[in-house]
């Protein structure tokens, strides 16, 4: 069994070194693919992004995607400089241009852009946004359930940092990932303010008791379009479904536990600040979800 694992872990593809990425409306070699550090990104995660995932030749869910970026810049006054079918079309043309047809993901990153100075005032930076499109050949590859453990790291109040961005201020969930890898673990299970239960440092996190599937009540997680997928196909398919606070007691009692993302869907998970969560492996309900979103993305992509 290998050792350690990540929700985002996937097979080698030497494709990925030719990549082209798009850069502020250039389509350049992945060695190339350079900004300023001066850019307000680099220098103060100073930015948005949305990651994406191209099914069957089309990137699944993508209206959402493209609400979820551009409400997230108007959350922090970026403006992308760009339509939203202007953004569209630059990802296609960069799928286009590398060939992609299926198991690609895009992360799509949009920062304040260059600064005339090395300081924090937005105002600094005055030369207009910084817009990349990196798109990799990306078939999940997660060899066993994921093993989590609970860290002090806390998912906060959004007059700190709202939760629900996907901000490149991304620091407090890599230090809780760092928690729980010092732990033994492979990411992190966080807390709310009040102690509930809540996500993990990457991804989406759900338990099943009884048959009946469990998440936090969405007020302090990331708000997570794969989520809000499984939520609605519980809801159509007559699988109880409950969105409230709840507690690691309840959490290490489950009969099975699952995370979602972009990325991986929805991946297994065996084991929880050293207790085993159910049988270990994915249970019967997860991958009832499991096949109901793939065939959602199926749907999507016909």
């Amino acid at each position: 069994m290998q050792d350690h694992v990540t929700t985002h872990q996937a097979q080698e593809d030497a494709r990925n070194e030719e990549i082209l990425i798009w850069l502020n409306g250039r389509l350049v070699p992945k060695a190339q693919a350079m900004v300023s550090v001066y850019d307000s990104g680099f220098m103060l995660g100073d930015g948005v992004w949305e990651g994406l995932r191209l099914y069957n030749g089309t990137w699944a869910f993508l209206g959402e995607h493209m609400d979820r970026l551009f409400e997230a810049a108007k959350a922090i006054d970026l403006d992308i400089g760009m339509t939203r079918d202007e953004v569209i079309s630059a990802l296609l043309e960069t799928q286009k241009a590398n060939g992609m047809t299926t198991d690609a993901h895009a992360r799509l990153m949009v920062t304040r852009g260059v600064k005339t100075r090395p300081f924090q005032h937005p105002s600094l930076s005055r030369q207009g946004p910084t817009v990349t499109i990196i798109m990799e050949h990306s078939k999940p590859s997660i060899p066993r359930p994921i093993r989590l453990a609970t860290v002090p790291h806390i998912r906060g109040l959004p007059m700190t940092q709202d939760p629900k961005l996907n901000s490149h201020s991304k620091l407090n969930c890599i230090l809780a990932c760092i928690a729980a890898e010092k732990a033994g673990a492979d990411e992190a299970l966080m807390l709310d303010i009040h102690g509930f239960v809540n996500t993990t440092n990457a991804c989406n996190f759900f338990i099943v008791r009884k048959g009946a599937v469990w998440t936090s009540t969405g007020d302090y997680c990331m708000n997570g379009i794969t989520r809000q997928k499984i939520i609605d196909l519980c809801r159509e398919n007559d699988i109880p479904v409950h969105e409230r606070n709840f507690s690691l007691v309840d959490t290490y009692g489950a009969d099975e536990a699952f995370l979602t993302g972009t990325f991986g869907a929805q991946t297994p998970v065996g084991e929880i600040d050293g207790r085993q969560i159910g049988t270990g492996d994915m249970g019967p309900v997860t991958l009832r979800l499991r096949t109901l979103y793939k065939a959602l993305v199926e749907k999507e992509s016909a």
